[in-house]
């Protein structure tokens, strides 16, 4: 098993890239506009680089990657807060790993399709006004600043995926809230200081319940004269009676179910993805709502089973209203990337559906899913960015006709819009088709109520496609260019995955599933017995057979 630092890298390289761009001359250093822009240029492409770097990092770490060796790999494990017993500990399992991987890769596709979205040009009066349009964000705070706020997010995430310490998640857990909290203050549109706001108020609520929770545990584990601990792999072997494990329980699940987010506690996420640009919906929803899925497995099962058990008829069926209320609000959407955000309610719902079947398909299938969904939404919302720098508008009544003067824009969008209603033979439908298997041989109720939900995706996906890129050519969308090959290396990876996890999505499941096996025998669960043959067949199979 290698012992070199692959996680600590991982998490160093965007930091370090974060650190740099901030040292570079910012957009006030003396110069002309010339000098501005070649400035403004160099941090772009040190953000790409250093994205890169990182995606190169764990291609590499999950090469060497072994699925049927110890649960968590890569380990490191140093004192930091001694007194507290709180440690940097990082390591990773299947589950863990594969989300890394996706963050890395979106990363530097979302430098690419932001490379002339945040800078340049300020915005129209309309968008700045707040009305419909969604061009260009105005230039409040330097282009250095927001590609070094893009790299100190994705080294908290990555963080929060590998932290082995209870703490050390927390930590990172509540971070990352501040770079996304000014990457949509600042750099967003439309009402964007209330969408921020309300993000940051929703998360750091949810955040204080999991610290009321995150304390209780430290102080469990000092009971009887023992040094207090918050190593995860110490806590899971913490005895905690019921009735402290659902009250812990609640702490840890309701800040997941915020940052998921989870039906009812899903309303941030329609303001702060309106308001955002593409790029930063693309890791808030792709990668930052993937933490409180995670976090539901890693900490809600393992740490809590008794009460994970207690729960779940609660859960599920918040799981089965949010996949149908997501999919029904969605339908009515007028502004495309409020129509995606809720077509991730939905997603998220099923997900979590998913988590607490306590199944081996149903696990593999959500976890599948947090990676196939981080690829969807970022093709979206990629392809929805590069509309609305054409258009100059989110509204997708401000449309029409797109497909005969942008075919591949619009071919590229149909792609993206059919892996949202779980076409066959696209990465979506394998998740999908786990979870709802999964589901189904324990509650078979919850899995048809939330199939229901992915037909009415059909509806709002198809119906959204319809009425932007068919029909006659709106006289504004006329002068639409093509993609051109900046925005293709962007989204095409994306669309390249979807395809590829569709056809054979076998060696991501590979290192999912003895992750997925070790959780559900850690929490005391088996997957249900399938009929037995002389019962499946009805009264005909009651006869004998010939020896």
């Amino acid at each position: 098993m290698s012992t070199f630092g692959w996680l600590t890298v991982a998490i160093a390289v965007p930091a370090a890239g974060a650190l740099i761009i901030a040292l570079t001359p910012g957009a006030s250093a003396p110069g002309s506009d010339a000098d501005r822009r070649a400035r403004e240029l160099l941090v772009k492409w040190l953000a790409l680089v250093f994205t890169l770097l990182t995606l190169g990092v764990t291609l590499a770490m999950a090469a060497v990657y072994a699925p049927g060796g110890p649960r968590f790999q890569f380990n490191q494990a140093y004192s930091w807060i001694a007194q507290f017993g709180i440690h940097y500990a990082v390591g990773v399992d299947g589950i863990a790993l594969v989300l890394i991987v996706m963050t890395a890769v979106l990363a530097p596709l979302v430098v690419m399709g932001l490379w002339n979205t945040v800078g340049g040009e300020a915005a129209s009066p309309a968008v700045q006004a707040g009305g419909g349009g969604a061009g260009r964000a105005p230039r409040r705070h330097s282009v250095k600043t927001y590609f070094a706020l893009l790299l100190v997010l994705e080294a908290m995430m990555i963080g929060s995926f590998a932290a082995t310490d209870v703490f050390l998640f927390y930590v990172l857990f509540e971070a990352m809230l501040i770079p996304m909290y000014f990457m949509i203050g600042s750099y967003g549109v439309g009402q964007r200081q209330y969408a921020a706001v309300k993000f940051l108020l929703y998360n750091l609520l949810g955040g204080l319940l999991m610290l009321a929770a995150v304390i209780a545990l430290y102080v469990y584990s000092a009971r009887g004269g023992h040094p207090g601990t918050f190593l995860f792999s110490q806590l899971t072997h913490l005895p905690l009676s019921p009735a402290v494990q659902k009250w812990l329980f609640l702490g840890f699940f309701i800040a997941f179910a915020i940052k998921s987010p989870l039906w009812p506690f899903h309303t941030w996420l329609p303001d702060a993805a309106a308001s955002a640009q593409p790029g930063d919906a693309v890791l808030m929803i792709g990668v930052m709502d993937k933490i409180g899925t995670f976090g539901m497995i890693r900490y809600c099962l393992l740490l809590f089973p008794v009460a994970a058990h207690y729960f779940t008829p609660l859960i599920l069926v918040l799981s089965v209203v949010g996949v149908l209320y997501g999919a029904i609000v969605a339908i009515g959407q007028t502004d495309m990337k409020r129509l995606i955000s809720y077509l991730s309610v939905s997603g998220m719902g099923l997900i979590t559906l998913g988590i607490f079947a306590m199944t081996s398909q149903g696990q593999a299938g959500a976890t599948l899913q947090m990676v196939n969904h981080g690829f969807l939404v970022g093709a979206l919302f990629l392809l929805a960015g590069f509309l609305i720098a054409r258009r100059g508008s989110q509204l997708i009544e401000d449309y029409g006709g797109v497909q005969k003067v942008a075919p591949m824009l619009a071919g590229l969008f149909l792609l993206a819009s059919l892996a949202g209603l779980a076409l066959p033979g696209l990465n979506t439908f394998v998740s999908e088709f786990l979870v709802l298997v999964g589901t189904f041989t324990r509650y078979k109720a919850a899995a048809v109520a939330a199939t229901v939900g992915i037909i009415l995706a059909a509806i709002y996906m198809l119906w959204m496609y319809q009425r932007m890129m068919t029909g006659p050519v709106r006289k504004e969308v006329e002068g639409f260019g093509d993609l051109r090959a900046r925005e293709l290396w962007a989204v095409g990876p994306l669309v390249a995955l979807i395809i590829a996890l569709g056809v054979y999505p076998q060696p991501v499941l590979n290192i999912i599933n003895p992750a997925v096996h070790q959780t559900l025998t850690a929490v005391h669960v088996k997957d249900p017995a399938p009929p037995h043959p002389a019962t499946a067949g009805g009264p005909s199979s009651q006869k004998g057979t010939a020896p």
